[in-house]
């Protein structure tokens, strides 16, 4: 697994050391099984930032603080230069770019998302986490799964749902998909 995934891995244990939980109880916060949980703590899985954001609203930890290491200082504003928002490939299909990682005590975590293509047989991954969620499609088009239902989004569409139901997306036209996610 890639560098980044391995430290935020590093970051979930240590945040569990630190508020002396059990791997039981963060995998119950998570809604995974115990050797679920400890696959990702070991750092050879990928970690989904549903799993993260249900952690941090769980323990009042910034969801960003998890992601990228570094704890907010900023409470007037944050301004975010074209792209050099702090990033994470989670894997080679996901780029995270938050876009307000510096401001503390966010209600809502903004990302420009950049899904990259792949095999048109390959099913979707579905996650899902607390609160509500808007994606606006910035380039290319995308498939976004919600809850049983396909939707084809492209440039310029929009979408506000409910991310506690199983969602998840693609690339479409073996392009890769931007698009603005706003997770509050």
């Amino acid at each position: 697994m890639n560098e980044q995934i391995r430290q935020i891995a590093e970051r979930l244990a240590g945040l569990r050391d630190a508020l002396e939980v059990s791997p039981e109880e963060m995998a119950k916060v998570c809604h995974l099984s115990t050797k679920e949980y400890l696959r990702l703590e070991s750092g050879t899985v990928d970690i989904s930032v549903s799993v993260l954001h249900q952690i941090a609203q769980a323990y009042g930890v910034e969801l960003t603080t998890l992601m990228f290491g570094d704890e907010p200082k900023m409470n007037t504003y944050f301004i975010t230069r074209k792209g050099k928002g702090i990033a994470v490939e989670r894997t080679k299909a996901y780029k995270y770019q938050s876009l307000a990682a510096g401001f503390a005590g966010r209600k809502a975590d903004p990302f420009l998302v950049t899904v990259h293509p792949k095999p048109e047989d390959e099913p979707i991954y579905l996650n899902s986490h607390p609160g509500q969620e808007y994606n606006m499609i910035l380039s290319g088009r995308m498939a976004l799964q919600i809850n049983g239902k396909e939707l084809i989004l492209e440039k310029g569409d929009s979408i506000y749902f409910n991310s506690e139901l199983p969602h998840g997306m693609k690339a479409l036209d073996g392009e890769k998909v931007m698009f603005l996610a706003i997770i509050i």
